[in-house]
């Protein structure tokens, strides 16, 4: 009877296990929103058919690809709540923009951010490639990989040539909080890139001076050989003039002559 007893009470944790976990789900399906069709228009792209979303970045995502990626993320969720009855905690996190809890959104899977699917827009969500990160914070790449903690990335396939590798795109917003870790302050960044312009184009004047002192020595190379090499004298058959006594010849390439006494 107590064996009975206690298989019962146990089969009723289960059960409350199950509900709470069903909770659970249900709290987490009810997180995720949509994207609509209005909401959808404003950043979508139609070209030859195929729907790109304008990140703002200076390149285009393939929607499918995006809209691939998040129902694949939200079947492993499903799986994971629906296949498994045991007690699985969650681990909630709080929205920066709305303070609300949720349990995962596509900012915070991807790139750490916490902010949930309602709150994501178009300026808290703005990629940008490396290239343009180093470019415009003055970034290295030891400030994207080896500084605590590492930035998150997605990578994505080169739109300009697929056989180029695939782009490493990062949040804009951790990118240039991470351009004041290394600078302190905008301002210092500005400054930072007027002083390495100012090396840029002294290093391109450098350049064109050096080339242009090159060339000048070159061509009074080529004026000091034409101008000073020996001319040496071709001299006619030589005429003697009775009245001086004297023989002379002149030069047939020039107008040189020389007069001299036969011995």
């Amino acid at each position: 009877m107590e064996s009975e007893s206690a298989r019962k009470e146990l089969t009723e944790a289960e059960k409350a296990r199950i509900e709470r976990n069903r909770l659970k789900a249900q709290h987490l399906r009810e997180s995720k929103v949509a994207i609509s069709k209005e909401d959808e228009g404003s950043n979508t792209i139609k070209i030859n058919g195929s729907k790109y979303i304008d990140t703002a970045g200076g390149f285009l995502l393939d929607e499918r690809e995006q809209e691939e990626e998040e129902s694949e993320r939200a079947a492993k969720i499903a799986k994971i709540f629906e296949e498994d009855a045991t007690d699985i905690p969650l681990a909630y996190q709080k929205c920066v923009e709305c303070d609300e809890e949720f349990a995962d959104s596509y900012l915070y899977k991807n790139f750490g951010f916490s902010c949930c699917d309602k709150c994501k827009n178009e300026e808290n969500s703005m990629l940008i490639t490396k290239t343009t990160a180093r470019d415009e914070f003055l970034l290295k790449d030891c400030d994207f990989d080896r500084r605590e903690p590492p930035l998150k990335f997605i990578s994505r396939k080169n739109p300009h040539k697929s056989t180029w590798a695939e782009m490493k795109l990062y949040l804009r917003s951790q990118v240039e909080a991470r351009a004041l870790e290394v600078f302190e302050s905008l301002e210092k960044i500005a400054q930072e890139k007027q002083i390495r312009e100012e090396k840029k184009e002294m290093a391109k004047a450098k350049k064109f001076n050096k080339k242009l002192s090159e060339l000048r020595k070159t061509v009074r190379s080529t004026l000091y050989d034409k101008t000073t090499k020996k001319h040496e004298h071709e001299f006619g058959e030589s005429t003697y003039n009775p009245e001086t006594e004297e023989y002379f010849h002149e030069c047939l390439k020039c107008e040189y002559s020389e007069t001299y006494e036969e011995l």
